[in-house]
This record gives C-alpha cells, sequence and structure tokens, in this order.
C-alpha cells in the first residue's frame, strides 16, 4: 500500500519560499486570516500547526542516526503543502461519501509493521525514507487509504495508471471547488498541479517507496 504515496508525491510539489518566520500578514496577498499559513474553504492552517510538525520532524530525525536532515525552508514548504493536500483529499473522499476509519489506519500500519519486523522498524523506515515522524504515522496512513479509496471508487486499481489518473482526477475536482489561499512565502496552490507552484525544487522525492 505504500506505492499510492509515491503516486500522489509525483502529483503534488511545492514551491520555493521564504524562511517561515516573518509574518504572514505582512504581505498583500497572504490569507486574510492573522496566523494562518493557509486557509482551505472555512479552515485554518495555522502558523502553530506547521510549526509543530517541522520541531516534530527535526526533533525525531536528530535523534536518530543516519536520518536525513531536512533543511528548513523546504520542510516548511512540504508541511504546509501536506496539510493543504490532506484538506482537498477529505474533500474529494466527502464528495463520495467516504472516508477512513481509525480501525483501518490501525489495520494499515499493524500489516506494515509485521511485514517490517515490528513498529520500531517501520518507525524507523518512514522517518529515514519518508520523512515521517512517529507522531505524523497514523496521518500518513489515512492519507494512504484516502488516495487509495479514490481509486477504487472510480473502480481501478490504486497502484496502476488507471489508479494514478483517477486520484489526479478527483484531487483536481476537490481542489478547484475548495476556496484554498498559500501565503505566497511558500507559493500559490495550484489545483491543476495538485500543489504549490513556482517551485525551484521539489517538496518530495519522485519514485520514492518504502519498500
Amino acid at each position: 500500500m505504500i506505492r499510492t504515496r509515491s503516486a500522489a508525491r509525483r502529483l503534488a510539489r511545492t514551491a520555493a519560499g521564504l524562511s517561515l518566520a516573518a509574518l504572514l500578514t505582512a504581505c498583500a496577498n497572504a490569507p486574510a486570516h492573522q496566523g494562518a499559513a493557509a486557509v482551505v474553504g472555512d479552515e485554518r492552517i495555522t502558523v502553530a500547526a506547521v510549526e509543530a510538525k517541522i520541531t516534530a520532524v527535526r526533533e525525531a530525525t536528530a535523534a536518530q542516526p543516519g536520518a536525513p536532515r531536512a533543511e528548513r525552508a523546504g520542510l516548511a514548504r512540504r508541511t504546509v503543502a501536506e496539510l493543504v493536500l490532506d484538506r482537498v483529499l477529505a474533500k474529494a473522499l466527502a464528495d463520495r461519501g467516504a472516508s477512513v476509519s481509525d480501525t483501518e489506519v490501525a489495520q494499515a500500519r499493524a500489516a506494515d509493521a509485521k511485514l517490517l519486523g515490528g513498529p520500531s522498524q517501520l518507525e524507523g523506515e518512514l522517518l529515514s525514507k519518508q520523512g515521517v515522524p512517529a507522531v505524523g504515522i497514523d496521518d500518513f496512513y489515512r492519507q494512504q487509504l484516502g488516495l487509495q479509496k479514490l481509486a477504487t471508487a472510480a473502480g481501478q486499481d490504486p497502484r496502476a495508471a488507471g489508479g494514478d489518473e483517477a486520484i489526479r482526477k478527483a484531487l483536481v475536482t476537490a481542489g478547484t471547488a475548495l476556496r484554498i489561499e498559500v501565503n505566497p512565502r511558500y507559493g500559490h496552490w495550484d489545483p491543476q498541479q495538485i500543489g504549490l507552484t513556482d517551485a525551484t525544487e521539489d517538496w518530495l522525492p519522485q519514485n520514492s517507496t518504502l519498500y
């Protein structure tokens, strides 16, 4: 099931931006709500939420020898893009009357942990190869399962080209329907590209799999 995450990575791109430190409302084109890194529909993605995820990743990688160290600006852009994508995915699922349950997340996580030799091994692999800290593992699986459901809802295999196309179409439709404002320090959300544009580097590596 991890491969579906890789398909999402091919769909989503981010923008090169400036540092996270400046106030978002300092720019005229920033989201209208003070303290928001982005606004998706009626929901704010706060700077605090972005900072919390950045801290979790940096602390986890610092504690694990050999884990890649993420450059802060790139990590901030990646985090904002991930959080926006989660909201787009949630709408795409809701439009199809679908959702991902906590039980499904737990079952998928347990299955992969068993394949890798246990929860600790799974945590290490996700951190080193996907940049996912332990506190973000459930979100990781929730996104993967949601993407799979978009493909199966269209009668496609999530791991085939038809599944990739079904996922893309569903996310484009949902992202277009949502009002998405992102602080330009992170770039601009392009619903057709399903990610942040004006990028000078990818926010996630292409064709990366857990195993």
